[in-house]
């Protein structure tokens, strides 16, 4: 089944405890699309870079299944960069630099091969241009999915909260869900959120794992314990990859296997933050994602009776 991404590409340059970067490729779409390509090779990618982007990085999605038809590449423009240095917990973050580039004046273009995708991963982006994505739609995708953040919430909260009263799935943090709400209680956040439109929410909580709510039930997934971790860049990107990335595979947008979705995202996100920026989603094998998959499965099973 065909899955649309909408985000950025682009560069970041990242500190963590354990190491630095140069400029490296990041944006969510780069992390969603590559997430994905373990579970779907038929992903539609809509975004824009200038002409110094990596054309090596570029080649590679194409080799993963994605289409680039819809990447817009602007002459004489540099590409959207992020700087960003990460703190002992590896929790929180402060912002050094941040140059929207070509991203100040994009105006994304869904093509016509595009039309009639049956998912849509709208990656974290300014709301407005999530928005025109949805207007420009001639068919409604089978499952709409959002990503969004704080920095949006607090700039362009009229805007965001048009896309997610059209969205099917909300995907973000603890923090961001107590903001968006004005409620402390993840239970009585979630109730606010769904009340809003999407039918079911999940609320990342890193190193914490993820929830899902919906109107009828809440479903908790932890997350792996890793000996080492290196960079929680596009960690989230990634898990908001591989949730939309097996659901298109298997064709199933039921609760019970959102579920099994959640564990596969996860799986995606503890594989990007042992290395440093999109290093560590390429070159995988179906035997990595499954094994990860597994040791998730080991993770949480247990045989109890009742007494």
């Amino acid at each position: 089944m065909s899955l649309l991404v909408i985000g950025t590409v682009a560069f970041d340059a990242i500190e963590t405890p354990f190491g630095k970067t140069d400029k490296i490729v990041g944006g969510a779409a780069s992390y969603i699309s590559l997430a994905a390509s373990y579970f779907s090779k038929n992903i539609n990618l809509v975004s824009v870079v200038g002409d110094d982007f990596s054309k090596d990085f570029l080649a590679l999605l194409q080799t993963q299944g994605v289409n680039l038809e819809g990447l817009q590449i602007k002459k004489g423009e540099k590409s959207f960069f992020w700087a960003g240095k990460y703190h002992n917990d590896l929790n929180n973050r402060d912002t050094l630099d941040t140059q929207l580039n070509v991203l100040a004046n994009f105006n994304p273009i869904v093509p016509e091969l595009y039309q009639n995708c049956e998912f849509l991963m709208l990656g974290n982006l300014m709301p407005s241009l999530q928005l025109n994505v949805l207007a420009q739609l001639k068919k409604r995708p089978k499952l709409i999915v959002l990503d969004t953040m704080n920095f949006w919430m607090d700039i362009a909260l009229d805007d965001l909260k048009k896309v997610i009263a059209q969205v099917d799935v909300l995907t973000i943090n603890d923090s961001e869900a107590r903001q968006l709400s004005g409620e402390y209680s993840l239970v009585k956040a979630a109730q606010k959120i769904i009340a809003m439109g999407p039918q079911t929410l999940i609320i990342k909580k890193g190193e914490h794992g993820a929830l899902l709510f919906n109107k009828q039930e809440v479903f908790f997934a932890p997350a792996l314990p890793l000996e080492e971790v290196f960079d929680p860049t596009g960690a989230g990107d990634s898990f908001a990859g591989g949730f939309i990335g097996y659901l298109a595979k298997t064709k199933d947008i039921s609760a019970d296997n959102m579920k099994r979705a959640i564990i596969y995202g996860s799986a995606m996100a503890s594989f990007t933050v042992e290395k440093f920026g999109t290093e560590r989603l390429i070159g995988l094998t179906q035997h990595d994602v499954e094994n990860r998959v597994q040791q998730f499965l080991d993770l949480v099973q247990v045989d109890i009776t009742l007494v």
